[in-house]
């Protein structure tokens, strides 16, 4: 299914110790510990689960999916998100390795901590042989943030998005403007009206560029049709993948 899917593929980065901005491996907060945020939207029963501020945990989206099936709520965060996560049948690690937190050490060190890493999110959007659609969202959010900071991603309509009527979306960029636009949702509403996934994308986009905000932002989309789009705004270029029976290609836009 693309639940099944959407949750496997996102594993695949929160679990890579190499990838500094999402799961295991990621850049802390300011006091040095690794906090995520991961959601995931399905279709079928216009239903979401997410966690904010999620500790000691490695696979987020995981325990997402697991708030969406086993409870009624939506969102859970901090220490309690992942004393449910224990419940339900998940380990507490440590998240911090020690790559990750030589980065830190050496941030720590500057005595004016003005740096801020550049940082990304995993977000995939899948349709399956049924016609449903998945969306999902995971990050370890932004290096050094103020302890407690949560961005955009576990934010339904913000990180990700799904309706199952017409597609889906997810987001990266700069999560702390990007939550203000809901741009995932967005993106989905002009698809409902009748523009391409870039289309949508781009129009999207704009309303942050409409505000005079100048930030990074990227979106990418899938309509029920499984055409697929991307668009971004910033300097940093965008790559993504897209994978299906007739095209399976990374792309990047500069």
């Amino acid at each position: 299914t693309s639940l099944d899917a959407v949750e496997k593929g996102i594993n695949n980065a929160e679990l890579d110790p190499e990838n500094s901005s999402v799961g295991f491996g990621g850049l802390p907060d300011e006091d040095g510990e690794v906090t995520n945020d991961a959601v995931i939207m399905w279709g079928p029963k216009h239903a979401a689960g997410a966690v904010g501020c999620l500790k000691r945990i490695k696979r987020p989206i995981s325990v997402a999916r697991k708030v969406l099936e086993k409870t009624r709520h939506t969102l859970l965060v901090g220490d309690d998100a992942t004393a449910f996560a224990v419940k339900m049948g998940f380990k507490e690690e440590e998240l911090l390795t020690e790559k990750s937190r030589a980065r830190w050490e050496e941030w720590k060190k500057n005595p004016k901590h003005t740096d801020f890493w550049n940082h990304d999110t995993i977000g995939m959007v899948a349709i399956d042989k049924n016609g449903d659609v998945t969306a999902g969202c995971s990050t370890s959010g932004l290096a050094w943030k103020i302890r407690g900071r949560v961005g955009d991603s576990p934010i339904v309509g913000s990180g990700a998005y799904c309706d199952n009527d017409v597609g889906g979306a997810a987001a990266t960029g700069n999560g702390d403007v990007m939550m203000r636009f809901c741009p995932t949702l967005l993106t989905v509403e002009f698809m409902r009206q009748g523009m391409s996934p870039t289309e949508a994308c781009e129009k999207s986009l704009q309303r942050i560029t409409d505000k005079g905000y100048r930030v990074s932002a990227c979106l990418v989309a899938v309509n029920k049709k499984g055409e697929s789009g991307a668009a971004k705004i910033g300097v940093r270029p965008f790559p993504h993948a897209i994978r299906n029976p007739a095209l399976d290609e990374v792309r990047t836009i500069r």
